[in-house]
């Protein structure tokens, strides 16, 4: 039985990863790295950290905080221009909050990026049992910490949570978590996202209605 549902950001409810990749782009320019849109995807899901430093170490330049400050720097800047937010993202969070079902959100990003997403889609964190972002775990996805964490402190069984991802890493975290995944196409196909352990596979999140009606009546 389904009775929670904890949403990623990225790839879910918003469109970022082209934002994120020009930014990153942009910040490493100042440590003298011609970085290209290619030389992020394999870091994609995995936090900020990951996604600009292992890009930087690719590169040979180690990593420092310093890189990931000035690329969120210009994501928040640029993020009205750059973002796309994905035209369910509202009506499903909406439609959970209609429904009684009880909502968390676990994104890798840090908090400022996911304040500014939230901002973009029109919506306030409050609506939200628990919101956890990379800046409160240690492990990142596809260590399952970020979805256990969130469950946690949202009072969710995990057994009983449903979790919307997009990445491979995320799927992997959910199902290590114990829970089940809905594993959204926008960012791998789904013979990727059913390799990783997704449960169920959509387009778009609307289908979710039906997956939690379906699985409360088996």
């Amino acid at each position: 039985m389904i009775n929670s549902v904890i949403f990623d950001m990225d790839g879910v409810l918003v469109d970022s990863e082209e934002a994120i990749t020009l930014a990153g782009i942009e910040a490493l320019e100042s440590w003298g790295i011609d970085a290209k849109p290619e030389d992020f995807k394999p870091f994609t899901g995995m936090g900020e950290d990951k996604f600009i430093g292992g890009v930087a170490e690719k590169h040979g330049v180690p990593f420092t905080f310093a890189m990931k400050d000035k690329a969120y720097e210009i994501y928040v800047a640029t993020a009205k221009e750059r973002i796309t937010v994905y035209p369910w993202s509202k009506p499903v969070l909406d439609g959970m909050a209609q429904r009684g079902i009880k909502i968390a959100l676990a994104s890798a990003a840090d908090a400022v990026k996911v304040v500014c997403n939230l901002a973009c889609i029109g919506v306030d964190k409050s609506i939200f049992s628990a919101l956890v972002t990379g800046s409160d775990v240690t492990h990142k996805k596809p260590h399952p910490e970020i979805f256990l964490t969130a469950a946690r402190k949202a009072g969710f069984d995990p057994s009983q949570t449903l979790v919307v991802e997009d990445a491979l890493s995320g799927v992997k975290a959910a199902k290590s978590a114990g829970m089940l995944c809905l594993g959204l196409t926008t960012s791998f196909a789904e013979s990727e996202l059913r390799k990783a352990g997704a449960d169920f596979v959509s387009h778009t999140p609307d289908d979710i209605f039906d997956i939690i009606k379906n699985d409360n009546n088996t």
